[in-house]
């Protein structure tokens, strides 16, 4: 791909599969084997920019950067992190919507590795299996720790909690600013971007108004 055409896909933040791509081999090496190349290739970054790494302010940067890169900005990627999501049987019967909403989402975008953040909003409506609360909000914190599209991620967190409480009637919604807006290029610092992904019931448009009505209701 040419670098006009791979510029043109990261300013509109186009996403081309579901799945984050990665690697056959993406966990091949350890966590430490990561944090050691990291560090070196940042630290080689760094010199590219001038910077004096002999500087006791900068000699430790290069490894705090690599540490944080595998171990907290993008665990989300590595499926062993990915939380055990508890469910439950029905047992009381429980039909109508359950909402959980201003999840926090810490994210980074995948084409200029800035921070994207906002909220989650998610609800659904059990049917023979209901999941632990702040099951949801992990599941969120796990995809949104990794480099992200908007609209994968609300599709990846959709698709997920639809197979883990066999049902389709899931809606995820998601508001969130893009430091690559704000920061860089047109610096909007005041525009967000909000997603909508759902299936079964909430195809419904009654089902999805009382949905927004609900968040709506609890912003104001």
């Amino acid at each position: 791909m040419d670098k006009n055409k791979m510029e043109l896909l990261g300013n509109n933040h186009i996403s081309t599969s579901v799945d984050t791509p990665l690697r056959a081999d993406a966990f091949e090496k350890s966590d430490d084997e990561k944090i050691k190349n990291i560090q070196l290739y940042f630290g080689k970054i760094m010199e590219e920019l001038g910077l004096d790494l002999s500087d006791d302010s900068l000699s430790g940067t290069p490894y705090r950067f690599a540490k944080m890169y595998v171990k907290e900005l993008f665990y989300g990627l590595n499926p062993k992190n990915k939380p055990k999501l508890s469910v439950f049987e029905n047992k009381y019967g429980y039909k109508k919507m359950l909402v959980e909403q201003n999840i926090t989402i810490d994210s980074s975008c995948e084409h200029h590795f800035l921070p994207i953040t906002g909220e989650a909003h998610i609800a659904y409506v059990p049917k023979n299996k209901v999941i632990g609360l702040s099951k949801i909000n992990r599941l969120v914190d796990y995809y949104a720790h990794r480099p992200q599209v908007q609209e994968r991620l609300s599709l990846q967190i959709l698709k997920d909690l639809q197979n883990t409480l066999e049902t389709d009637d899931v809606i995820v919604m998601i508001s969130a600013k893009h430091l690559c807006v704000s920061s860089r290029g047109i610096k909007d610092k005041n525009s967000f971007t909000t997603t909508l992904e759902y299936g079964g019931c909430f195809s419904e448009k009654n089902n999805r108004n009382e949905f927004l009505n609900l968040i709506n209701k609890q912003a104001l």
